[in-house]
């Protein structure tokens, strides 16, 4: 079967069937994907593990507990999202009814990553589910053991004209993208979102853009430094550091340096004991593949070569795609490593004086998906949330906004386009229809139709001045 063919048979399946449907027939969808979500537990745990060694702890919290949310919060506020709501009218309206109806889109092109395999592609097909859409689903060819798990889902799930998952190369998502979607929904690197922005625009298909990081973290010196260092290590190096929500590089401010260097460390060795023998281990994550390992290292020597410190790391394997979780100091604060998206396991701490000159900084470069602010003071944090743009902020934590599902998620400008989570993600696939029901016979509008006189043209001016 053709691409075309199969956007075809969406297309008639949601007319035909989907889109009649009562909202109740998306919730029993949700809980059968719920349902196939535990049942399959161990089959999400292996197929991760076999892509990137990904532990069976890491997999259930980053890969399966984020969507479990994701449908309890749908189905709890589904009803609400999907009713029709009056809207109020105006005076000069008189006599009219107006109202907001939300319809599904149609039939949506969800292209997922490979960092988190099975959850950044289920993540946006409830959402897609939920306002009562088709979709077809591209998974990443980096991560084919889940691709293949996540088609055998789609597959026991729902019908293939209703959720279909195709498998392929770039080379697939290309030919995919120059068909007729309703809506794309697609999440990687901001040089593939404007591919993907470019071919939506020919067909004039709203898209839906969860894109890059550069996520800065500022420490300032009222933080309570072992307490920022613990989050900031673990939302660091989760997932070996290759997730959007990462902490691309951390400002401390230089009056705590040495101390928080110090706690860096101290968290490192707390929260993962033994490192050296948990790196040689099984369950160690790998870095995807060995292009993306050697970037990451050229990063890192090129870095320490222009006299930056490392306060932990080495042992770097390209072969093996491993890369010791990495901390550096005393960078260069013009080199590369400061201002690329990092998307691995390095973390750079530079210094300031003042916390002006992060806000500076932040205001001057491409807006970050997230910001990050550790800080015990009022001033800072009011300062922080009006001077600084980014896609979400989190005070005093990292990462964890990404799984509150009540929480709208996404990037502005290079960072990304739409939100995602939550009503957000359910608003991605709908189209909010207004509907206005004029009564029949005399209307208040009808009294400045045409031809105009000197009662009508006083009639204009009271609307004018007075409704």
């Amino acid at each position: 079967m053709s691409y075309q063919d199969l956007l075809t048979r969406q297309q008639t399946h949601f007319f035909s069937v989907v889109r009649p449907a009562p909202v109740s027939a998306r919730k029993e969808k949700l809980k059968k994907l719920r349902s196939w979500i535990m049942t399959h537990r161990k089959d999400i745990q292996q197929a991760v593990f076999l892509d990137f060694r990904k532990g069976a702890e890491d997999a259930d919290l980053s890969e399966i507990k984020p969507l479990l949310a994701e449908i309890d919060h749908t189905l709890r506020h589904l009803k609400d999202w999907t009713r029709y709501r009056a809207v109020g009218t105006p005076l000069y309206l008189l006599g009219s009814r107006s109202g907001i109806q939300r319809d599904p889109k149609g039939v949506a092109l969800i292209i997922s990553p490979w960092n988190f395999p099975f959850m950044l592609a289920v993540n946006p097909l409830i959402s897609a589910v939920s306002a009562g859409c088709c979709a077809v689903i591209k998974p990443s060819e980096l991560s084919p053991n889940t691709s293949r798990l996540l088609e055998k889902m789609a597959g026991e799930c729902f019908p293939p004209e209703e959720v279909s998952v195709v498998q392929g190369d770039a080379s697939v998502s290309e030919s995919l993208l120059k068909l007729k979607w309703d809506h794309i929904f697609f999440t990687g690197s901001p040089q593939i979102g404007k591919l993907v922005m470019t071919a939506a625009a020919a067909n004039l298909t709203s898209v839906t853009l969860e894109l890059g990081g550069e996520n800065p973290a500022i420490v300032d010196e009222t933080a309570n430094l072992r307490d920022t260092a613990e989050k900031l290590i673990w939302g660091k190096f989760m997932n070996n550091g290759q997730s959007c929500v990462s902490v691309n590089t951390v400002f401390v401010q230089e009056t705590v340096k040495h101390q928080f260097e110090q706690e860096l460390i101290r968290a490192l060795t707390k929260l993962y004991p033994d490192l050296a023998s948990r790196i040689s281990g099984p369950e160690w994550i790998r870095v995807i593949n060995e292009k993306h390992t050697q970037r990451i290292a050229r990063l890192i020597y090129s870095a320490t070569e222009a006299g930056a410190r490392e306060l932990a790391g080495g042992g770097i394997s390209v072969t093996d795609r491993v890369i010791p979780p990495t901390i550096l100091t005393d960078i260069p604060p013009d080199h590369p490593i400061v201002s690329e998206e990092l998307f691995g396991p390095v973390l750079p701490v530079v210094t300031f004086r003042n916390i002006e000159e992060v806000f500076h900084r932040m205001r001057t470069a491409d807006c970050p998906l997230m910001a990050y602010l550790f800080t015990r003071s009022r001033t800072n944090l009011d300062r922080f949330l009006l001077e600084t743009r980014s896609g979400g902020v989190a005070v005093n934590e990292t990462t964890l906004p990404f799984v509150h599902p009540g929480l709208p998620f996404g990037g502005t400008g290079k960072s990304g386009l739409g939100k995602a989570h939550g009503v957000a993600g359910f608003l991605a696939f709908t189209n909010e229809k207004p509907v206005f029901i004029q009564r029949r016979g005399l209307t208040t509008m009808k009294l400045v139709y045409p031809p105009f006189n000197p009662v009508k043209k006083l009639i204009i001016d009271i609307l004018l001045k007075w409704l």
